[in-house]
């Protein structure tokens, strides 16, 4: 069957905004020393695409040696905007993200859907003027996986038409839940049994060989 509708992760997808959440998870473990600094960056790194609220959980539990009071949580996501949001917000985007969105805007469906707070997400992506691109703009909560099998059943279509655009293992697993197609983006997830690009310079050219004639 064709590709009928395209979803993006945002983060390394579209906005070439993961190393500034990087900068921000280091810099809000700073004050309990390099270890836990370094420890935080790490399962940032390997967990792209969960929400920081769970990565701020496994900190508070992992090294701090208890459970984050939602008192704590909520200081530690207004402290993570606001070392982020001004950064996020003028950062580039990603190779070849423009294109493809020129591309299939008004002839695909095109959604978001990303592990980042709705809210937030909906206002970085209006200012980079992106919002009008996308039929729908989805985040956090709930879970990527959850979210993503929320947005399929949402467009009326068969799973295996939708393709999941993302660059992390947690995009991997989402789609895979869902049971939509996958392209991967980025190093990590290089060498993968899926479609894959360093960037999107490549998934225009992707997309219009799995359109089966759809247009025609």
């Amino acid at each position: 069957m064709p590709v009928q509708c395209l979803i993006f992760d945002c983060d390394g997808v579209i906005l070439d905004s993961v190393p500034v959440k990087t900068r921000a998870f280091a810099r809000l473990a700073e004050p309990y020393g390099d270890r836990a600094r370094d420890r935080l960056v790490m399962y940032h790194a390997a967990h792209g695409g969960v929400s920081r609220y769970k990565k701020f959980e496994w900190f508070f539990q992992e090294i701090l040696g208890r459970s984050i009071t939602p008192e704590e949580s909520a200081e530690w996501g207004r402290l993570f905007a606001e070392y982020a949001l001004d950064e996020v917000r003028a950062c580039r985007l990603i190779a070849g993200a423009q294109e493809v969105l020129d591309a299939w805007r008004g002839r695909l469906p095109l959604r978001v859907c990303s592990g980042a707070p709705q809210e937030e997400l909906r206002v970085v992506l209006r200012e980079h003027r992106l919002e009008n691109y996308f039929d729908g703009i989805y985040g956090y909560p709930p879970a990527k996986a959850r979210l993503l099998a929320r947005i399929v059943a949402g467009t009326g279509l068969p799973p295996d038409t939708v393709l999941m655009v993302g660059d992390a293992v947690t995009d991997r697993e989402a789609a895979e839940y869902a049971g939509t197609l996958f392209y991967g983006v980025g190093e990590q997830l290089r060498g993968g049994d899926f479609p894959w690009g360093p960037d999107l310079t490549g998934l225009n050219d992707w997309i219009a060989k799995n359109l089966d004639g759809y247009f025609l």
